[in-house]
């Protein structure tokens, strides 16, 4: 070296990180953009909380209407077991019976749905992978729909998180109360809908992948995990073979396709999205340095969420029980949610997650801000019987009014106050003043019946009268068009028919006696 040489240092020239890859580097700026993922995801689920009561939410509130003592009298008129209608009277005590007070408890349930998914994701994995997971969840358009629905799926799903969170616990847990509390969890969710026991046998698939090589003690906490859910299940027993001898009696769909599974396990346009992103952390998961155990886990999260969606699209493709409702398939959502975190997690940049959250978020919650049933619920009666009131207590006209239920096609019509029957539940939450004259969804020989014997004594009277009835059921054969059609055909020459308008689907139609124009509602 020339001793008068003076050293210069030279600059690196390896690029320096960008601010942007340090920012993501950072765990709280990441775990900051799932919350507000999150977040973003429950402020949806607040835009229909004011929306009137869809039809089926009515007969949520029929079956507390009459009070406490009337609910379990009432059982056998829903599908499920009434746990929910015992938690939704006690909160009418203090909340009021508002539409939006009675989608309060749905939302809460709905938040502690969240909340357990996120714990029962911990028991295996990362924090930011249970965030993930919980964020695919809370934007799940069933998952939106079902937390302001007054209706028990929210519980239902709630209990089953909570059962997925104590089968996780179990796989390194040989505590016998546990196992109990497993089971009897495992009971309560059919507690709140019977359907949601398609997720039972991927519970068992789980338990005996945990526990087959446990030995004596984890066959001790199977059995009394079976003894409590078979004691804890024998009240559901009468439930459940009043749903089994009137199977038939509950379709209201088409038979499913193959499309509405694939919809399931990734809604619309996600489903390419995902599958993109799943190859794409397949092909890069080598490059991964302690990653997930994919042999372990795998199998688990397509167990609790394939096998539930396939239980109902297989019995509903494969026979006539239709009952693949998309509120039914929320059952496997907790898992389908679980699975794609587990999959994008494999994706080889961290700064790539986080952004795949806020991007799914932000433009799920763009279309569903944009769409034009943003803040609507679902199809309500709540017009059309206002119209009907409107009009019917200018003179205290009748209306004739077609059951909503598909149930009516196989049960008699109430003989004296309709509203003391499900199958007219709308009227019990939307009030009518005069008198109701109920008929079946279907037009059916019952409708011939009741409607010649009215007709007959409203022409005696020369008497103006209304008919609503829904006309767009998804199964042709139950639509109560046909009813509409019967009664300007056969007041045709006494009567003038006029449309006060279609709301929802739901027409109401004035017939005017010839004559007596100056009485009529337009």
């Amino acid at each position: 070296m020339n001793p008068g040489c003076t050293l210069i240092p030279v600059e690196s020239t390896a690029p320096a990180p960008s601010r942007f890859r340090q920012s993501f580097r950072s765990s709280g700026f990441r775990y900051a953009i799932y919350a507000l993922a999150i977040a973003t995801a429950i402020l949806i689920w607040l835009l229909a909380i004011r929306s009137p009561l869809g039809m089926d939410e009515t007969g949520s509130y029929w079956q507390i209407s009459a009070g406490f003592s009337a609910i379990w009298p009432r059982q056998f008129a829903e599908l499920a077991f009434p746990a929910y209608s015992y938690i939704l009277w006690f909160f009418t005590k203090f909340l009021g019976n508002s539409e939006m007070a009675l989608r309060i408890p749905s939302l809460l349930a709905m938040l502690g749905a969240a909340w357990i998914l996120y714990r029962a994701a911990r028991e295996l994995l990362d924090a930011e992978t249970s965030l993930l997971a919980t964020a695919i969840f809370c934007i799940n358009p069933i998952v939106v729909f079902e937390a302001v629905d007054v209706r028990p799926y929210a519980f239902a799903l709630l209990a089953t998180n909570l059962a997925i969170f104590l089968l996780l616990r179990l796989r390194r847990s040989e505590s016998q109360s546990v196992a109990a509390l497993f089971g009897f969890l495992s009971a309560f969710i059919v507690y709140f809908h019977h359907l949601f026991a398609a997720v039972l046998p991927a519970f068992l698939l789980c338990f005996l992948l945990f526990k087959w090589r446990s030995g004596r003690r984890g066959w001790m906490q199977a059995g009394v995990a079976l003894a409590v859910f078979c004691v804890s299940s024998l009240p559901l027993i009468p439930g459940l073979k009043y749903l089994f001898h009137t199977a038939h009696s509950h379709v209201y769909e088409a038979a499913p396709n193959f499309i509405q599974l694939l919809w399931t396990l990734a809604p619309g346009w996600l489903f390419p999205a995902f599958v993109m992103t799943a190859l794409l952390a397949w092909a890069k998961a080598g490059a991964r340095q302690g990653g997930l155990d994919w042999r372990r886990n795998s199998l688990l999260w397509a167990s609790l969420g394939l096998i539930p969606v396939l239980i109902l699209f297989g019995i509903s493709r494969g026979t006539s029980i239709h009952m693949f409702a998309i509120r039914h398939r929320l059952v496997a959502v907790p898992g389908i949610s679980l699975a794609w975190a587990v999959v994008i997690s494999y994706l080889p940049w961290r700064w790539a997650r986080p952004l795949f959250c806020a991007g799914l978020v932000a433009i799920s919650a763009a279309y569903m801000l944009t769409s034009r049933n943003a803040g609507v619920h679902a199809f309500t009666w709540k017009y059309a019987l206002q119209t009907a009131e409107k009009s019917a207590v200018v003179d205290h006209a009748p209306i004739v009014m077609c059951s909503p239920f598909v149930e009516s096609d196989y049960a008699a019509m109430p003989v004296s106050d309709p509203t003391q029957s499900l199958l007219f539940a709308p009227i019990t939450y939307y009030k009518l003043s005069e008198r109701v004259i109920p008929l079946p969804a279907k037009f059916s020989s019952e409708t011939t019946r009741v409607g010649s014997e009215f007709l007959r004594t409203a022409a005696r009277k020369h008497e103006r009268f209304l008919v609503v009835a829904y006309t767009g059921y998804p199964v042709s054969a139950n639509t109560s068009f046909s009813t509409i059609d019967w009664f300007e055909k056969n007041t045709r020459g006494d009567y003038d028919a006029h449309w006060l308008g279609v709301f929802d689907e739901i027409g109401v139609v004035e017939f005017v006696p010839r004559g007596a124009a100056g009485k009529a509602s337009h």
